[in-house]
């Protein structure tokens, strides 16, 4: 069980956010406050993926599977085969243990492997049906991103499918401004964080977290080969994408 997320409320001195112990100890709580609609949007996600794997052994390849919750999803779903494997990339040892304890039946089943990996200097992946990239790519440094894309976009069997979801900037300053502060307003509302909680971790954010504009992470996608793709979902500066591969 995840513990309540109060990181933000006893930590006076802000400093850059990183996936550490104390993070790893309280982020499923934390995402799920965070994200909006995060359990919708994962529900979407693993019910589109069914479409993109079959009866015959298919690879899901996670990249930044924190503590493993979307695998755990995915491997669950009833139209899931248990000829699915997975594997889970992070670069947080103690993310990875703690998606070992939630993901210790697959494990048990070998149908998964956990890897320690840098997402800037990701070895080549193995051939996928599936990957996916939650609320990831917007921590790889913008230098980064093409040649991660591009790895992914090999990677992928023809047919195959890149979920991307990020949280994306607005093409206009001033409405950006303006879904970033009811962003706030429901984090304070909604998912119960105070103002200064808001605050610190937007600073803890401020040069970690990178997002762009939706438009720029298609023309992203499309320069790495992609050329089928589009929102399926969207809740102000957050955004869920998929990619196919022709």
């Amino acid at each position: 069980m995840s513990k309540q997320d109060k990181i933000f409320l006893k930590q006076d001195k802000v400093e850059d956010f990183t996936f550490d112990a104390r993070v790893a100890q309280v982020f499923d709580d934390m995402v799920s406050r965070s994200v909006p609609y995060y359990n919708e949007t994962q529900r979407m996600q693993t019910e589109l993926i069914m479409d993109f794997i079959g009866d015959d052994v298919s690879l899901i390849c996670d990249l930044g599977c924190s503590t493993g919750t979307t695998i755990d999803l995915i491997s669950k779903h009833p139209n899931c085969p248990d000829t699915v494997k997975f594997v889970g990339y992070d670069n947080s040892d103690p993310m990875l243990d703690k998606a070992r304890t939630k993901l210790a039946d697959l494990i048990k089943s070998d149908r998964i492997e956990l890897l320690n990996a840098d997402l800037s200097r990701l070895p080549e992946l193995p051939g996928c049906d599936v990957v996916i990239m939650n609320w990831t790519l917007q921590f790889v440094r913008p230098i980064d991103r093409e040649i991660l894309l591009r790895r992914i976009y090999a990677s992928l069997k023809p047919g195959g499918a890149f979920f991307l979801s990020e949280k994306v900037l607005g093409k206009d300053s001033v409405l950006n401004r303006l879904f970033i502060r009811h962003y706030l307003n429901y984090k304070t509302s909604q998912s119960g964080y105070s103002d200064t909680e808001n605050q610190r971790k937007r600073e803890a954010l401020e040069n970690v977290l990178v997002p762009y504009r939706l438009d720029e992470n298609y023309a992203l996608l499309d320069r790495c080969g992609f050329k089928q793709y589009d929102t399926y979902f969207r809740w102000l500066n957050f955004a869920c994408i998929l990619a196919v591969k022709e």
